[in-house]
């Protein structure tokens, strides 16, 4: 992919790219506010172990499920006006989240965030691919955007856990409210508006495949989590891709598709969205354990737990804006690789985490996987965008964060299911015969709930509890430390042909056109 120097980015540019970094700012705190205020809601919503995980992932599912969607609306409709529209929908709702009176209106709320939160994510992306047409600079302006996911998450713990010091658990979706009216005040005045050029029609039908392919497997995954496989699950999968296939058969005839399935056939896009999502998920599970495992296990308030959470997402600022630079001498497939491998090593880490003596181990630990996650969000994101055709922008930063998305939320899922059952697993003969069944069940059925339920069991009985998450967060970082290792290898090798950034592909066919996308209004 040769450098491009016609139309270089200027101070107006690198002005809008700060706004288009405050969604992602935004995300980040509603991530790292969620899991420190988690224990919190928990024992005011007194949610099951099943809920709970709905209440994190909710978000997550929905807004991978709408952002293929949100992300063509936006090529059609002008991609600023619908960042505008997604802004004030975001601040709207996470004021309902704030007040929700149980842990059904509270999931509710979690899954029109994420409604709201698929309008932001593709429109910022493909934005800056319009403002920023040469390779470097889009490079690293994505490389900025992809460090602002960090900062949010270095602020969330600072500042959500002060608001938790001091006010309830629902202070912290207030956060994203002065957030979204700087995005709406400040968007207008320093972004052009942009539309993708003889878009189409806008496919409904499509829009409704594409939800009744993704949400059965969402059901299945939840469904496997709670109760095993059974019929139930099974035949969610089956529906689900069913109903993937034929949302794929209808892109294929569709003159104006809804996904525009070409863009597989790039191999770097397609490798790129692979490492995405697989990196993606051990990074999701991690976050709930480690964050739950500082609170519950070694009894950190959550302002002290969010400032043990900073360094670990300094690093992963540091990642993503170094990769990008780093790539610039180095191919990325090899950056990428190198820093999943120190990812892996702070899974390792991970594994041997002891009950109540174990805060420093796990903030080096994570700091590790953060510093992988940090490349890979920088560098994938890259060149998935870049990769893509400028008219497709919009198509293919939606599929950037879906991925993204389902990845983290899969995490959730997978990982905190697995230790989820080696808790219950261990626990299970534990609690006292003749235990209130009020009390008993959220005992037995999580961490949370032993927390809940600890003053009505015999004294030192929470220490067995404590005992039993860790074995499960040990558990869980042993299968992502693996799985890292092997998406390490793999990186290396289907990576292998992506040249360095600014210099010329080693397959012509593989480049991107590079003028700018749209109509500029």
């Amino acid at each position: 992919m040769s450098t491009t120097t016609a139309g270089r980015a200027g101070a107006r540019e690198w002005g809008g790219l700060a706004v288009l970094s405050l969604p992602t700012v935004l995300l980040g705190l509603d991530v790292t506010v969620l899991y420190l205020a988690l224990p919190s809601l928990a024992e005011d919503l007194r949610p099951s172990g099943t809920e709970e995980l709905w209440i994190m992932d909710a978000y997550g599912f929905l807004i991978a499920g709408f952002l293929i969607t949100m992300g063509t609306l936006g090529d059609r409709i002008g991609r600023r006006r619908l960042l505008l529209l997604g802004a004030a929908a975001f601040g709207v709702v996470s004021v309902l989240a704030a007040y929700s009176t149980s842990a059904e209106m509270l999931i509710a709320a979690r899954a029109a965030l994420g409604v709201a939160g698929a309008t932001l994510m593709p429109s910022t992306l493909a934005l800056i691919s319009n403002m920023f047409s040469d390779e470097r600079q889009r490079s690293l302006a994505i490389g900025v955007w992809a460090t602002s996911f960090a900062l949010g998450m270095a602020l969330g713990p600072v500042v959500g856990g002060a608001m938790l010091d001091h006010f309830w658990w629902g202070s912290a979706f207030l956060l994203a409210v002065p957030v979204a009216v700087v995005l709406l005040v400040a968007a207008p005045l320093l972004i052009p508006e942009y539309r993708a050029p003889h878009s189409g029609c806008f496919d409904l039908l499509s829009v409704v495949l594409s939800l009744v392919a993704i949400l059965p497997v969402i059901y299945a995954v939840k469904q496997f989590a709670k109760d095993g496989l059974g019929l139930a699950t099974v035949a969610a999968t089956v529906v689900g891709v069913v109903f993937a296939v034929v949302f794929v058969k209808r892109q294929g005839k569709l003159a104006s598709p809804l996904l525009d399935m070409r863009l597989f056939t790039n191999r770097t896009f397609s490798a790129a969205l692979s490492v995405l999502l697989v990196g993606l998920v051990g990074v999701g599970g991690s976050m709930l354990l480690i964050t739950q495992q500082l609170q519950l296990v070694e009894g950190l308030p959550p302002v002290e737990a969010g400032l043990w959470m900073g360094p670990p997402a300094m690093l992963m600022f540091l990642a993503a804006i170094g990769a990008p630079l780093v790539s610039r001498r180095v191919p990325p497939g090899i950056v990428v690789a190198a820093t999943l491998t120190l990812s892996m090593v702070g899974y390792v880490l991970l594994t041997q985490v002891d009950a109540g003596d174990g805060v420093a181990l796990m903030v080096i630990g994570f700091g590790l996987v953060y510093l992988g996650l940090g490349a890979i969000a920088a560098l994938g994101t890259d060149l998935v965008v870049g990769a893509a055709p400028p008219e497709k922008a919009g198509s293919a930063s939606a599929m950037s964060e879906t991925v993204q998305e389902l990845g983290l939320a899969l995490g959730v899922a997978i990982l905190g299911s697995l230790a989820t059952a080696v808790y219950r697993n261990r626990i299970d003969g534990e609690i006292p015969a003749g235990t209130p069944s009020d009390v008993a069940e959220p005992a037995g059925d999580s961490l949370a709930g032993a927390a809940s339920s600890a003053q009505r069991m015999p004294e030192g009985w929470f220490e067995t509890a404590k005992e039993a998450a860790t074995s499960g967060l040990n558990t869980a970082m042993l299968v992502a430390a693996v799985c890292t290792l092997v998406l390490a290898l793999l990186s290396a090798v289907v990576l292998r042909h992506v040249g360095v950034i600014g210099g010329q592909e080693p397959d012509a066919e593989e480049s991107a056109p590079a003028e700018r996308a749209g109509s500029q209004v």
